[in-house]
């Protein structure tokens, strides 16, 4: 049976764009990690920085 909350990486964060030709890239930077409920089909907030911090507050929302 899949848990209630698990950790899956969140939204990359868009530092800066710029310009080659007539396209535009993006530059990212990690946004962490969210905790996601599996009933609800919801990100939860905050977001998280260590994958570490992220499975500490998933196995304590799991416990409750």
């Amino acid at each position: 049976m899949l848990p209630r909350f698990v950790i899956i990486p969140a939204v990359p964060i868009e530092e800066k764009s710029f310009r080659i030709g007539s396209r535009f890239y993006a530059e990212t930077i990690s946004g962490g990690f969210d905790i996601y409920d599996n009933q609800k089909k919801e990100r939860l907030k905050p977001s998280f920085p260590t994958k570490e911090e992220a499975e500490l507050a998933c196995q304590k929302k799991n416990h409750e």
